[in-house]
């Protein structure tokens, strides 16, 4: 009787970072430069007329040089409000941008440990509907959490002829606090899904350890998980921060008119001017707004790819 032999299966192949890690891998170093060289021209353009007078501008390309001059970045970072200058706008991005950087994070993270390690009834469905916000476009939700922030929420009880406040007037609109709590909102449901994705990864026989050791949660969460989760929360941080630092639209529906509180990116639109006569500032505009971005971006970025890879792909 002949006897059938079965092939072995072969080992597990790599999981999808490996596989993406070793196609850019392979490409040729001098291709990738290309590429970098390609994307970086226009930038590199803009910077070099930020320091070129408006007639410069006009009459010649950034290639031929002449009419240097720091009057466009001293025109830009001039205090006062209005159009005058980037100054006071930047000290309220910088308000908007750390507490909906910071607070998402907080609550996220002790949000995602406790979808991942702590079994309560109904997780995955709470999971699953928290997921599922991300789905919510931020546009269509703007007036409505506007007309909440400036008239509260009340319902009308039937058949009672009685109204209950839901939500009391809190005064908000215009504020730079309104626009914070937008972004905190919006950014909950993704950062508790990348941390949630990371923490779940962790190591079960750690905590069944510290469990035995007589831990509880909040030891587990402060003493194991946040030192170990650092790479995720480093590339939400980058995420969240860009995000905040450069929007508008949320920025300008919540604030408004209000010049005392708009941010760079509503006020740089308006340092062209009324009829555009100006449109030479903005190229120093764009620079001076970019600054900070990119010393958080090269500050963490040696977490990015790690935390984006752990938390977003299993393995």
């Amino acid at each position: 009787m002949t006897q059938l032999s079965v092939p072995a299966a072969g080992p597990r192949g790599p999981h999808l970072g490996q596989r993406v890690y070793r196609w850019l891998a392979s490409i040729p170093t001098w291709i990738l430069w290309g590429l970098v060289i390609v994307w970086s021209v226009p930038t590199f353009g803009l910077f070099v007329n930020s320091f070129r007078a408006r007639d410069a501008q006009i009459a010649s390309g950034w290639w031929t040089g002449g009419g240097w001059t720091l009057d466009n970045y001293a025109q830009v970072l001039t205090p006062g409000g209005g159009s005058k200058g980037l100054s006071d706008a930047l000290l309220n991005s910088l308000a908007i941008s750390l507490p909906a950087t910071v607070i998402p994070i907080a609550i996220a993270a002790f949000a995602a440990y406790a979808f991942a390690w702590i079994p309560f009834k109904g997780r995955e469905w709470s999971f699953v509907g928290v997921v599922a916000l991300m789905a919510i476009p931020a546009q269509m939700s703007l007036i409505p959490l506007l007309q909440l922030y400036s008239g509260g929420g009340h319902w009308t009880v039937p058949f009672l002829n009685k109204t209950i406040t839901v939500f009391p007037d809190l005064s908000l609109a215009g504020q730079i606090s309104s626009v914070w709590i937008t972004h905190t909102g919006f950014a909950l449901p993704f950062a508790i899904f990348l941390i949630h994705n990371y923490i779940s990864q962790l190591p079960k026989d750690v905590f069944e350890s510290a469990r035995i050791d007589g831990a509880d949660h909040f030891t587990i969460f402060w003493r194991l998980v946040v030192p170990l989760s650092v790479p995720v929360l480093a590339a939400f941080a980058i995420f969240q921060f860009l995000w905040t630092w450069n929007d508008y639209l949320i920025a300008l529906t919540m604030i408004g008119a209000n010049p005392a509180n708009i941010p760079a990116t509503v006020r740089i639109a308006s340092l062209a001017g009324e009829f555009g006569v100006q449109e030479h500032v903005l190229t120093a505009g764009a620079f001076v707004t970019t600054v900070l971005p990119l010393v958080v971006f090269f500050s963490l970025q040696r977490y990015f790819v790690r935390g984006i890879l752990a938390g977003s792909v299993k393995g």
